[in-house]
Formats: C-alpha cells, sequence, structure tokens
C-alpha cells in the first residue's frame, strides 16, 4: 500500500554534499523504521543508515559514519540522508526502504555520482 519516491540525486565532485529525500504516499510511515540501501553497478546492495520511527535511534555503516546522517520528518512523511564530504566510492542507486508487517517497500532510487 505504500508508495516511496526517492529524489534530489545528482552529480557532485568530491568533497561535496548532497541530500536526497524519500517521500512516502498511501499510508504513514511515523510508526515504522526507515533505511537507506545504495547499490552501485556490478556491486551487491548495500546498508547504508537506518532511523528508529520516532528518531531516537540511528545506525551507520561504518563507510559513512561521521559523513552521513538519516534524518526524518514524519509530519511530511518523507526520510531524508544528509551527505557531506561524499568520495567517488559513494557513487551509487540510493534506495529507500520500509519494513512493515506485511511486507517491505522500496522506492525506485535516486542516481547519486561523485567525481573525482
Amino acid at each position: 500500500q505504500l508508495h516511496l519516491v526517492e529524489s534530489g540525486g545528482g552529480l557532485v565532485q568530491a568533497g561535496g554534499s548532497l541530500r536526497v529525500s524519500c517521500a512516502a504516499s498511501g499510508g504513514s510511515i511515523s510508526t515504522y523504521a526507515m533505511g537507506w540501501l545504495r547499490q552501485a553497478p556490478g556491486k551487491e546492495r548495500e546498508f547504508v543508515a537506518a532511523i528508529s520511527y520516532s528518531s531516537s535511534e540511528t545506525v551507520y555503516a561504518d563507510s559513512v559514519k561521521g559523513r552521513f546522517t538519516i534524518s526524518r520528518d514524519n509530519a511530511k512523511n518523507t526520510v531524508y540522508l544528509q551527505m557531506n564530504s561524499l568520495k567517488p566510492e559513494d557513487t551509487a542507486v540510493y534506495y529507500c526502504h520500509v519494513r512493515v508487517p506485511w511486507g517491505a517497500y522500496w522506492g525506485q532510487g535516486t542516481q547519486v555520482t561523485v567525481s573525482s
């Protein structure tokens, strides 16, 4: 029932910043933990970050810890990923994800490209 749409990706120089967003429709995400995953060409999807429903807890992959910040605005039914000090290795399609008792929902992803 939920539909997730990622946006905000683009091209950025190494060391730059970008914020991607995930807007949900068709239902509220306010009671569910949310996460971001990413996938580079030829590679498997990898975990990036997650946030609890109340924003009281966050978890980050070691590769992005200290550089990325996940946040959410439940009033807007939206989750964000602020990416700072970007590296070429961060280049990937970034996907928003929510796990619900009856399954999981994914967006179509947004492309982030970091040039050197």
